[in-house]
């Protein structure tokens, strides 16, 4: 029978975007057994006239040390050779989410609680464009945030390189409104300063590569 379908392997996006796609760690991946939920990314051969690919979940029916089987739980919504109940098998690796079927396996299984970094920043389009690398930063009283947003506003304003940059041509930058990740993804050199007060400020000396602390 010809393959119906195709599993995206989550990892390259993953090492691309560490600090805002974040995969189940090892240990929970190695704990997935009969009766629990993971999700994946499935694509469909031929490929669906509409969706690219969909995320769904599949429950499981067999595991072992390197693949799954399951059955389709999600009811796909551009996959004419794939339905609700259809058997899927895919590696480990591939699963993107999981939900166990005894939540004690979970809390044994998670350790640490992860460090996330979804509350917003504003900062230099150049900098979130991979263009140039964060130069000056400093934290101010939030005040971009909503009381109905998710995610709250961190205070934090980021510049991209102002080194032979005239005012003009810094005041004429386009600024985004981002979650932090999404910066650090680009340049992380500052991620041991995310967590300073309001009212830090730094700038970054090129030669050492290091930030100093301003006044």
């Amino acid at each position: 029978m010809s393959q119906l379908y195709e599993i995206d392997d989550p990892r390259p996006i993953a090492a691309s975007a560490p600090y805002t796609y974040y995969l189940p760690a090892p240990a929970l991946l190695r704990a997935i057994g009969n009766d629990d939920l993971v999700q994946a990314t499935i694509r469909s051969i031929p490929p669906s006239p509409k969706w690219d690919a969909e995320r769904m979940w599949i429950k499981i029916t067999s595991a072992d040390p390197e693949w799954l089987e399951g059955t389709l739980e999600s009811m796909p919504s551009d996959m004419p050779n794939l339905s609700q109940g259809s058997i899927i098998r895919l590696p480990r690796s591939h699963v993107i989410d999981i939900i166990f079927a005894d939540p004690e396996k979970e809390l044994i299984s998670r350790g640490e609680p992860r460090r996330e970094y979804w509350e917003r920043c504003l900062v230099d389009q150049c900098v979130l464009d991979g263009k140039l690398p964060v130069h000056y930063l400093y934290r101010e009283t939030p005040d971009m945030g909503e009381a109905s947003d998710k995610y709250p506003d961190s205070g934090w304003r980021i510049r991209g390189d102002m080194r032979g940059v005239s005012a003009e041509q810094l005041d004429a930058r386009k600024s985004v409104y981002v979650a932090l990740g999404a910066v650090l993804n680009k340049d992380d050199s500052w991620i041991g300063l995310v967590d300073e007060p309001t009212g830090s400020a730094f700038e970054k000396d090129f030669e050492s590569g290091t930030f100093v602390r301003l006044d």
